[in-house]
């Protein structure tokens, strides 16, 4: 097994993830279930759940992911699957903070863009780089090798455009 960064890893390490990915597995029936109330709760502050349709089986799901508001924009961190489903541009069906909107994601890949993206996102949660593999270095920046190597093997930053203005 490889992580996004080229390098081999560790035993422990692997053991690791696919706990923590069961752990997220059963933690995600819990948040979809308190995400897709009708009203703000706690945990939408930073949490929104997407409604995807799956790009070969069409079946509906909801993704429960992180976001960071920025601007007029959302941002959520793309290093998993469901990403995958995702048109650039096409409207997505969002519950952020109890309502139903619709937003259209853009799917950054530049990597100098990323850099900034994942400053401002971990200025605003530093929690969000416990889910990104990549060093960060003192200077605020992130390894440019470890993240050119993350978007090649398919991490992305979305970028949410909302149709509508939500409060």
């Amino acid at each position: 097994m490889t992580i996004p960064t080229g390098e081999p890893v560790p035993n422990g390490e692997q053991a690791r993830r696919r706990k923590r990915a069961k752990q997220m597995r059963v933690l995600n029936v819990a948040m979809r279930r308190v995400l897709g109330l009708p009203f703000s709760t706690p945990l939408s502050k930073q949490l929104m759940l997407l409604y995807l349709t799956g790009r070969r089986t069409g079946r509906s799901y909801r993704q429960p992911v992180s976001y960071i508001r920025h601007d007029d924009t959302l941002l959520t961190p793309g290093g998993g699957k469901w990403k995958l489903n995702l048109q650039q541009g096409r409207p997505e069906k969002i519950r952020l903070r109890g309502q139903i909107v619709l937003a259209r994601p853009d799917l950054v890949a530049d990597i100098d863009e990323i850099d900034g993206l994942l400053a401002v996102m971990t200025a605003a949660n530093p929690r969000v780089t416990s889910f990104i593999p990549i060093h960060r270095h003192s200077d605020g920046h992130f390894d440019q090798g470890q993240l050119r190597v993350a978007v090649e093997h398919g991490f992305r930053i979305v970028r949410w455009h909302l149709e509508q203005p939500v409060n």
